[in-house]
């Protein structure tokens, strides 16, 4: 109870410092005029919504700004129904907007939108909050931190961002997510969650592609950065990670709809020839694609796989072999197998003449790339021989026997021989490697060329090879320096030598190097549609076995300690009787066992060994025979020994399996993408002008270079500048041009295809609103011009037509003059205020003289409706019951009939009458007027029952369409449930067939491996009768 009186007295802090939380204001119960209110406000009544708020600014009855058990106004009931003309009638009668314009901007209500910005910036005091800003946070719709322009581009509507750019309106610029300024740690101290949220609305805003289309001169770069800043975020906040990447989907899908309206080749080369640090692109020019490598750069894998790109890139590739796609496959085979066998006289012919024909063509992309892999096939060649000893080979095959006797001889000497001719042909194949890898990284520079992860293979092979020459350089200065010492240690066989001797080091790093080379082919492969995904497929599958790798670690390094603790005293027992030799050394013939089973269990790292093993069955349980070994320290083992055996190789061993198939299942999904991704990575990287020779012929001087050390051809390059800066404006302007051209294609496809869009509830929606607001507008008119309307639901009060009826009577005829009179009142004027607010902005431009013009008018009718409310009399209500009954009588007088019908409650002053009227003999009855407010009363009550029968029955309606609604979907689900099972019988039958079709197959094969048997029995008895009759014929014949 203290705390409570504490909360209630307003405590500003709470115990240990905590400020205590706002309890949220919900909105309060509705009065039945509030009702009728926010009713004839959704159905677009605007006749009784009109009188009901003139009543309300006299009388104060009802709150004009109440809201129902939804938080929604009246203004949002107008929005929700588009009804333009009574969100114009409740601006112009004061109606609170609060947080309209966003309710408008949800609902993609542009004019709504126009209307509310003029009244919004027609009201608004600079310092002060705006109106969607002082509504309270815990019962807004919307968070505080979204703007308007914010939530127009989370809807992406074209025409609301227009306005409000137009209007000035600003983005604020999100903080890098590791931000340490005051601010952020301000807000991250205060709410994490706030913050974090609103970081994410203002990406999910600047990731709108109409945001981005009307607000950057560079929609596509754009495009790039933001995708790649959204993938970095969805690694550093994991918590809202499919948020971010479904946003960066999002801007690389704008990037390619963009490109999807590229209509020539022109375009295509000025948008991907695009560099605003480099002269601009001029048409003959060789392609530099810096756009296009930017999006590689930036993983923008749909944009390169788009059809477009892959049609440019295509012929730039076969530029120059014509024709050569359209070849047959053995027409193809031979032009390869050509220019494979003559690379080394194309190589040798561009280092003379580089600017003849040959050298020409050898510039074209899909040659060059012929001549390098001819190249790197010939080294991989070579290394098959190093490994194979060709050259041992070929003396004992095809030698001379004086030359096979030295070479025996030469084979005894084991140390302090020097590189063959075959390996200094691989040295010199590394040092052409090295230079190139030095060239790539001077060209492109060292951030792009580390992106690259074939890079990483490239610059493993060169480091071992050049760690192996280092190594056989100090492995023949220390043999020749034994040698020289002691000639016989030439001769020492390699069983003897150290295990760590340089030259052992160097025959395992040479191996390892010869694998590198060997999966450089798997680069080289992606060129290939049918190996191509499959080398994707590869890669993706390397990064799960690294990731199984890591828990596999963990759960044999577990088990190979608790092993080696188990069983370490036993094994060393094993080693005690395995090394029993004079000097230490290890009895293999009559401690075989003793010497294998020791290695198991020795330590952590033999343990290990041991446990790797045997995921792979090359361990078994007789390693666990070992000498002393008790039963229970034996069933310990093997119980570690078979959870060891049921985690690893039951569980994880199927947990890496199922890894990559799922894998290989999203890459088959994806394939075509990922595949052109790699193959024009592949591309770009043959489409410089640079390294046109392949190692190990461009580590040789060419006169090309020593023409361009001698500054012979900087004049060509001088005359080429200036072509290029005369021209460079122009292409500027041309490349902006078409970024316009295609902003301009994309926004009319994307209304075209909303357009195409089939019809929703919504749709339906508006429908009924605008349905509803004209049966209510007809009414208004109807009855103004006297015709009976009390048979609709409106209940009005009857009036008569203009014209005289034919059976009219003078009372009749006195009450309709005196009807007519009424409506001649300053009320007929409301039509002629809302008609001068008609006027709307298209494109609602702030500073324009039509949106100034819009301004006054909304301000003028604003002032008009205040006049109105005040100086006219309350309107008659709509919904009054019968008409009064009065006797006949001559002396009635007209300004006691117009009180009686101008007022629904209270008198009327009746200003401006000068004179009295004047007085008639007749007297009415002295309780007439009260009759008439007993019968007033009356049909007020009679209309609050109907009203809330009304109210009932609708929510009857309401509850009965929801039970239809549950049945509606109960009976889904049941025939979804209906429809699963007869799908799991339909899969369970194919699965019996499919059993059975195979169980059919397998005995058919094992019919015919029987017959395939018997025949194969049946032949060899044949053959044996055959020998057998054979035998016997020879022996009778040598008798």
């Amino acid at each position: 109870m203290a705390e409570k009186k504490d909360l209630e007295a307003g405590d500003p802090e709470l115990e240990g410092g905590r400020k205590p939380m706002d309890l949220p204001t919900l909105p309060k119960p509705l009065t039945l005029e509030e009702k009728k209110y926010l009713l004839a406000v959704e159905r677009g009544d605007m006749g009784n919504v009109r009188r009901i708020l003139q009543k309300a600014h006299r009388k104060k009855h009802i709150e004009i700004n109440c809201v129902d058990s939804l938080g929604r106004g009246a203004l949002t009931l107008a929005i929700d129904g588009e009804n333009l003309e009574m969100v114009e009638l409740l601006v112009i009668m004061g109606v609170e907007t609060k947080d309209a314009l966003l309710q408008a901007i949800n609902a993609e209500f542009v004019e709504a939108v126009e209307l509310l910005l003029e009244h919004e910036e027609l009201i608004h005091k600079e310092g002060e909050p705006y109106s969607w800003q002082k509504v309270d946070p815990n019962t807004a719709m919307f968070t505080p931190d979204v703007t308007p322009l914010m939530l127009a581009a989370h809807k992406n509507n074209y025409e609301i961002l227009k306005i409000l750019l137009d209007r000035g309106a600003t983005l604020p610029n999100p903080h890098d997510v590791k931000c340490g300024c005051e601010e952020c740690i301000r807000e991250s101290t205060e709410d994490s969650l706030r913050h974090s949220l609103a970081r994410l609305n203002e990406y999910r805003a600047l990731a709108s592609p109409s945001l981005i289309a009307l607000s950057s001169t560079d929609p596509i770069l754009t495009a790039f950065q933001l995708s790649w800043e959204l993938r970095n975020l969805a690694f550093a906040e994991q918590e809202n990670k499919s948020d971010y990447l479904e946003l960066r989907r999002q801007a690389q899908m704008f990037a390619v709809d963009l490109l999807d309206q590229s209509r020539s080749s022109q375009e295509l080369a000025i948008i991907l020839n695009h560099d605003p640090d480099e002269p601009a692109f001029v048409d003959g020019d060789h392609m530099k694609l810096a756009r296009l490598e930017l999006a590689i750069d930036f993983k923008q894998k749909k944009f390169v796989a788009h059809p477009n790109i892959q049609q440019l890139l295509a012929s730039i590739w076969y530029e120059g072999v014509p024709g050569f796609r359209r070849k047959t496959a053995m027409e193809k085979i031979m032009i390869i197998c050509r220019v494979a066998l003559l690379f080394p006289f194309y190589c040798t012919l561009y280092m003379i003449a580089p600017n003849c024909a040959t050298g020409k063509l050898m510039r074209k992309p899909f040659m060059k790339f012929l001549i390098h892999a001819s190249s790197y096939l010939f080294f991989l060649l070579i290394l098959i021989l190093v490994s194979q000893r060709a050259e041992v080979q070929a003396i004992q095959l095809f030698g001379p026997e004086w030359m096979v006797k030295e070479l025996e001889k030469e084979l005894l000497k084991q140390r302090g021989n020097g590189p063959t001719y075959l390996e200094l042909v691989v040295v010199v194949y590394v040092l052409g490697f090295i230079w190139e890898e030095t060239q790539e990284i001077y060209i492109e520079g060292i951030r792009s060329y580390l992106r690259n992860m074939w890079n990483f293979i490239d610059f493993t092979r060169n480091s071992l090879y050049v760690a192996v020459a280092v190594l056989r350089f100090a492995a023949y200065i220390q043999q020749t320096t034994e040698i020289r010492r002691d000639p016989q240690t030439k001769f020492i066989p390699r069983e003897n030598w150290d295990a760590f001797d340089p030259q052992l080091i160097a025959e395992g790093l040479f191996a390892a190097a010869n694998i590198f080379s060997a999966l450089k082919l798997v680069h080289l492969f992606s060129i290939n549609p049918h190996l191509g995904p499959l080398q994707i497929s590869l890669g993706r599958m390397v990064i799960d076995i690294v990731k199984f790798f890591f828990i596999y670690s963990l759960v044999l390094f577990a088990f190979a300690c608790g092993l080696n603790q188990l069983l370490w005293y036993f094994a060393d027992l094993e080693k005690r009787k395995c090394y029993v030799l004079p000097g230490g050394l290890p009895d293999w013939d009559n401690a075989g066992d003793s010497c294998m089973k020791w290695r198991s269990f020795g330590n952590v790292f033999e343990a290990s060994q041991s446990l790797f093993w045997a995921s792979f069955g090359m361990v078994g349980l007789e390693n666990f025979e070992l000498a002393g070994i008790k039963s229970y320290t034996r069933f310990w083992g093997l119980l570690m020994f078979g959870s060891y055996s049921v985690i690893n190789v039951i569980v994880l061993l199927n947990l890496l399996i199922a890894m990559m198939s799922n894998s290989y299942a999203m890459i088959d999904e994806h394939s075509d993408v990922e595949w052109k991704f790699a193959r024009t990575r592949l591309w770009m990287s043959y489409f410089e002008e640079s390294a046109t020779l392949p190692p190990p012929f461009n580590i040789l001087p060419t006169p090309k270079l020593l023409l361009k050390m001698l500054g012979l051809r900087k004049k060509d390059k001088l005359r080429k500048m200036k072509t290029k800066e005369q021209k460079e404006k122009e292409h500027d302007v041309r490349y902006t041009a078409v970024m316009r051209a295609l902003v301009w294609r994309y926004v009319s496809a994307m209304h075209r295809k909303m357009d195409d869009e089939a019809v929703t509830e919504d749709d339906i929606n508006e429908l009924k609103g605008d349905v509803s607001a004209l049966r209510y507008e007809l009414l208004e008119v109807f009855e103004k011009n006297g015709m009976d309307v009390s048979f609709t639901d409106r209940k009005e009060k009857m009036s008569l037509d203009e014209e005289k009826p034919a059976d009219e009577d003078g009372l009749s005829r006195f009450r309709r003059i005196a009807k007519l009179a009424v409506a001649s009142t300053t009320n007929a004027k409301w039509d002629q205020t809302l008609a001068s607010t008609g006027i709307s902005s298209q494109i609602g431009r702030c500073r324009s003289r039509e949106s100034f013009k819009n301004q006054q008018n909304l301000q003028r009718a604003m002032e008009e409706a205040r006049k109105l409310v005040l100086r006219s009399p309350l309107p008659e209500g709509s919904r009054v019951g019968t008409p009064i009954e009065m006797p006949i009588s001559p002396g009635h007088t007209l300004l006691e009939l117009i009180k009686d019908f101008s007022t629904e409650v209270g008198e009327t002053e009746a200003e401006g009458a000068a004179t009295s009227p004047p007085k008639s003999p007749w007297k009415p009855p002295a309780n007439c007027w009260r009759q008439n407010e007993l019968e007033r009363e009356r049909e007020r009550e009679r209309e609050s029952e109907k009203d809330r029968d009304r109210y009932s029955n609708r929510e009857r309606e309401n509850e009965r369409g929801r039970d239809r609604d549950r049945d509606i979907d109960r009976d889904r689900d049941r025939d979804r449930d209906r429809d699963r099972d007869r799908d799991r019988d339909r899969d369970r039958d194919r699965d019996r067939d499919r059993d059975r079709d195979r169980d059919r197959d397998r005995d058919r094969d094992r019919d015919r491996d029987r017959d395939r048997d018997r025949d194969r029995d049946r032949d060899r008895d044949r053959d044996r009768d055959r020998d057998r009759d054979r035998d016997r014929d020879r022996d009778r014949d040598r008798r």
